[in-house]
């Protein structure tokens, strides 16, 4: 017996239901129990109907005549025309009774929890009676199952608790009665004791599958969505993110908290307790393997599994004199946010005791703040503790694994790899199972700095380098003709992939996030946007990558007064301008020091000796421990030029013309070897 559920994105359109069919079909088995989410989008509009009804605003007519239509369309397209009639009767009526629900509590004016969760359950009635009468119209086997006929509940609206004892007894006695049939039930909604519609709260349907699931003792439970399985990372947000063949209960539990949107922490309980397998599947690729999540199996030894996040975060702390050593602050403190319904997504706490952070979710800010100030009111007032600190805007990064407690290192080389990309960390935690690592940074930084985790901890092979150059002159279009020659074998024998992220001269600028080709650079430069170096600045800002390094290949003192902007922003900086270096030397031990303080790489090799490795080899000799007494030497490559060519007869304009000419490109690859002297 396998249960495959399947989510809104999997039964949003004709096609989609039609895919389902065929993956039905595929299993060529009636040993199937399937679960369906409403058609996508249908839960919010049907919230949305009843909102607009309970403040006396007539839209909810629309929405509820704009869900009808969009169902009879669907069965229209789904269904042969002689057997439409059924099933159009039966939505009829349902959207008959929906209208009546709205309709008293326009009346009324109210919204109960009660009315809510029997409003909200119809999208999935309506969906899921609309596809089990398409699959017999396809001659499967397929027989509907009211799940608030057999799940059961308490009467918590919005969020009910399962009866699983006698859940688990109806089911099995429903599966047992129907053998033979494809069992197909709307997942989300239950009833209690009552005979009240109950709802089972976010990812309800998953929980549905996982209750049937466990019941009926399946060898597998599918999750069909819309990717191809758990990610490494978030795919919209990190390019290279992959799917992950394996996970453990745990690993994934600690991913699906985190921000992994295609599983819910409650689903896995029934069938961890039962040891039944998950498999994630694409419903649009069926062909992926997903991913299989079972117990503890970790094939390969990796240490991280995924990297994850939640955005929307704000931390709140409790500090002063008076916590240090007093017992039961710390209780105070989570009986104020739980007496208040705040969900704690965080905590930390330093070993002085002088102060208590938590994460939340910023929605909840307001109550937890007000909830927390009025259980402290007297400490705060007279100073015994400090008013809450809260910092808003922000999010949480967080490395999972079930190996990270058996491996040394792995937490400083994520604040490692975070620090080198100016990520500021606003707070720490981790787990007593060691399976999580999490750090709440900016909420800004949180695309850099998930590429930069997952580069350190999958990508090790290839370091990625962001380039945004200046100056596409003689000089500048010689080292992108450099960089498109040497692609290969950077990649090959540095590992370093190099992406044109932002070019400029001295009219216009274009940016890509994506890379620029270097093949059609000229005609992207010509067609985009007006030049100017404080837009540049913003731009190379706004896209806030990780490895951004500023090429200036121009002779501007105006943009070489502008490396200390970059330098502060973790930017680094490789010039063949000669100006910076060249002009008063506190200026000079300006970008020296920020490039050290803010591990920043300041490279310049190309100011002299016309790209000839002096200022390395220099660099060298001292930190082998040679000093350097005296250097005696014409470094300027033109001026060698000059005086290696010049002859009598010639001419010295033509010479020097030609010297301008021979200029040479700066050699990027010095960035493999951070500082200089």
């Amino acid at each position: 017996m396998k249960v495959l559920k399947f989510g809104g994105t999997s039964v949003a359109n004709a096609d989609a239901i039609s895919q389902l069919k065929n993956i039905v079909a595929s299993l060529n088995s009636t040993e199937l129990i399937i679960v369906v989410s409403a058609l996508g989008g249908v839960t919010d509009r049907l919230e949305e109907a009843l909102a607009l009804a309970s403040t006396k605003q007539e839209g909810y007519k629309d929405i509820l005549e704009a869900l009808e239509e969009r169902h009879i369309e669907l069965t229209r397209q789904l269904y042969p025309v002689k057997e439409q009639g059924g099933i159009l009767a039966r939505l009829k009526g349902e959207f008959n009774t929906l209208e009546t629900l709205l309709e008293g509590s326009y009346l009324i004016g109210e919204e109960t929890p009660r009315l809510h969760d029997l409003v909200t359950g119809y999208g999935e009635l309506l969906s899921s009676e609309l596809i089990a009468g398409y699959l017999v119209s396809q001659g499967l086997k397929a027989h509907w199952a009211d799940s608030r006929q057999l799940i059961k509940t308490n009467d918590q609206f919005g969020r009910a608790r399962v009866h699983k004892k006698e859940t688990y007894a109806k089911l099995q006695a429903f599966a047992k009665e129907q053998k033979g049939n494809i069992l197909l039930a709307p997942g989300f909604i239950a009833s209690c004791d009552r005979g009240d519609t109950t709802t089972l709260g976010r990812g309800g349907s998953d929980y549905t599958a996982a209750l049937w699931a466990a019941a009926v003792g399946a060898e597998e439970l599918q999750i069909w969505t819309d990717v191809s399985g758990m990610y490494t990372s978030h795919p919209a947000l990190v390019k290279q993110a992959k799917s992950i063949a394996q996970l453990s209960y745990e690993e994934a539990m600690e991913l699906s908290h985190f921000g992994a949107k295609v599983l819910y922490p409650p689903t896995i309980w029934p069938v961890l307790e039962k040891g039944c397998p998950i498999r994630i599947k694409n419903t649009f690729a069926p062909e992926d393997a997903g991913t299989l999540i079972q117990a503890a199996d970790n094939p390969d030894a990796k240490t991280v599994r995924g990297i994850s996040h939640i955005q929307g975060i704000s931390l709140l702390t409790l500090e002063g004199p008076d916590m240090v050593g007093i017992p039961g602050v710390s209780k105070r403190f989570f009986e104020a946010l739980g007496q208040a319904d705040v969900n704690v997504v965080l905590i930390t706490q330093a070993s002085s005791e002088h102060s208590i952070c938590v994460g939340l979710m910023s929605e909840q800010l307001s109550q937890a703040k007000q909830a927390v100030k009025t259980e402290f009111e007297r400490e705060i007032e007279t100073g015994r503790l400090k008013e809450l600190l809260i910092e808003t805007e922000l999010a949480v990064v967080a490395l999972v694994g079930d190996n990270l407690k058996s491996h040394q290192g792995v937490s400083g080389r994520m604040f490692s790899a975070l620090g080198k990309n100016n990520v500021n960390i606003h707070a720490i935690a981790q787990g007593g199972s060691e399976r999580n690592i999490s750090a709440v940074i900016a909420e800004k930084d949180v695309k850099k700095a998930l590429n930069t985790l997952h580069e350190t901890f999958f990508e090790v092979q290839t370091r990625q380098l962001n380039l945004f150059i200046l100056g596409v002159g003689n000089v500048g279009a010689r080292f992108l003709k450099q960089v498109e020659q040497q692609q290969e074998y950077l990649r090959e024998n540095l590992r370093l992939q190099l992406r044109i992220i932002g070019l400029s001269n001295s009219r216009t600028m274009v940016f890509d996030e994506e890379g620029i080709a270097l093949s059609d650079w000229e005609q992207r430069l010509a067609d985009g946007q007006k030049a100017n170096i404080n837009g540049f600045k913003e731009q190379l800002q706004s896209l806030n990558l990780r490895n951004s390094i500023l090429v200036d290949n121009t002779a501007s003192e105006a943009i070489a007064r502008q490396y200390p902007d970059f330098l502060k922003r973790n930017v680094a900086v490789v010039t063949c301008n000669k100006i910076a270096c060249s002009s008063e030397l506190e200026y000079y031990t300006e970008l020296k020091g920020l490039s050290s303080r803010y591990l920043s790489p300041f490279l310049f090799e190309t100011n002299v000796g016309a790209g000839l490795p002096i200022i390395d080899t220099l660099r060298n000799l001292i930190i082998s421990g040679d000093k350097v007494r005296k250097i005696q030497a014409v470094l300027s490559g033109s001026l060698n030029f000059v005086f290696n060519t010049f002859q009598e007869g010639d001419s010295f304009q033509a010479i020097v013309e030609e010297a301008k000419n021979q200029a040479l490109p700066s050699r990027i690859h010095e960035l493999i070897y951070p500082g200089s002297m």
